[in-house]
């Protein structure tokens, strides 16, 4: 879920670059990419990957 996050702001990241677009800090294209980057870290470290059907089983 946390790759979707970093895939959509890569790709809102890139439209303002692309088009030029004067925004204030937080929306800037390098925030958003970094942003973008963590949460692809956070995904790639497996938090918030999702639950598992077994996480509570113990056998």
């Amino acid at each position: 879920m946390l790759a979707i996050v970093g895939a959509v702001l890569f790709v809102i990241a890139f439209i303002i670059n692309a088009a030029d677009i004067s925004a204030n800090e937080i929306f800037m294209p390098t925030s958003l990419m970094l942003l973008g980057l963590a949460f692809l870290a956070l995904h790639v470290a497996g938090i918030g990957s999702g639950w598992s059907a077994n996480r509570g089983r113990r056998r």
